[in-house]
């Protein structure tokens, strides 16, 4: 057995076999710089910390079942000069994670809600935090198939455990009264300690009228809305913005 190959199995043995991938690299610098020892060994310390890092982000980002890449980097901000930039900044810190505070994201079809929610998120994963991703209409109706399965106490938790839950486009219709308890449910288990960001069509003062319940909304709706950022979204359809143009059609030979 040579060196090079019993130094890889060594490394593979204690499980820093990702140094490999820089190895090459960092000894041909540390030759061509006359690279000190101890920077040499700094180096390859660094760049499997980062490759670690990243392997993380990308199972937090994989967990979290984004529907799309979406970052705050990619979101045109002078597009709609009404929204609250400052605001979005400053919820990218992920401070209000840290505050267990939530995020009320509410205006007309195509504003960006979606995909600032789902930037927020992309930064959450980015500081650590894990967070999870659904639309409304699929939290409801997964916990109505526990509820035929008897796995709802199963499945309420994969609800409750994220840093950050994220639910998308709530309210689109009115709730039945499995739909409220199971909404009820994960308010006040979250409330005061983890986060929530809801994106609706609706301001949340006319969510009230979505419940079969009225006492059940107001005691739901009074956690969120007390202790939550409210952004509004409004302006024109950022989702305009982004549709292809359509060519203008060429005239055909011999036309007018």
């Amino acid at each position: 057995m040579n060196l090079t190959h019993q130094l890889h199995s060594q490394l593979k043995l204690l499980r820093l076999g990702g140094l490999l991938q820089s190895l090459e690299t960092r000894l041909t610098q540390a030759q061509s710089t006359s690279m000190g020892h101890l920077e040499f060994v700094q180096l390859l310390i660094q760049d499997e910390i980062e490759r670690r890092e990243a392997k993380k982000l990308s199972l937090r980002l994989s967990r979290a079942s984004f529907e799309e890449d979406k970052t705050l980097e990619g979101f045109d901000f002078a597009f709609n000069p009404k929204l609250n930039g400052r605001l979005i900044r400053d919820l990218a810190t992920c401070v209000f994670i840290e505050k267990r505070e939530h995020v009320l994201l509410y205006g007309h079809a195509g504003t960006g809600k979606t995909h600032i929610a789902e930037a927020l998120g992309h930064q959450a994963c980015r500081n650590g935090y894990d967070v999870l991703f659904t639309k409304a209409v699929k939290l409801f109706r997964s916990l109505l198939a526990a509820r035929a399965d008897h796995s709802w106490e199963r499945r309420i938790k994969r609800y409750l455990s994220p840093d950050l839950l994220i639910i998308d486009d709530f309210g689109l219709a009115p709730l039945n009264p499995m739909q409220t308890e199971d909404f009820y449910e994960i308010v006040t288990e979250r409330h005061l300690k983890a986060s929530l960001i809801i994106t609706s069509n609706r301001p949340p003062q006319d969510w009230v009228a979505l419940f079969p319940d009225p006492v059940m909304a107001n005691s739901a709706l009074d956690r969120l809305a007390h202790h939550a950022h409210h952004l509004i979204m409004e302006g024109e359809s950022y989702r305009r913005k982004l549709r292809p143009t359509n060519p203008t059609p060429s005239s055909p030979k011999g036309g007018k």
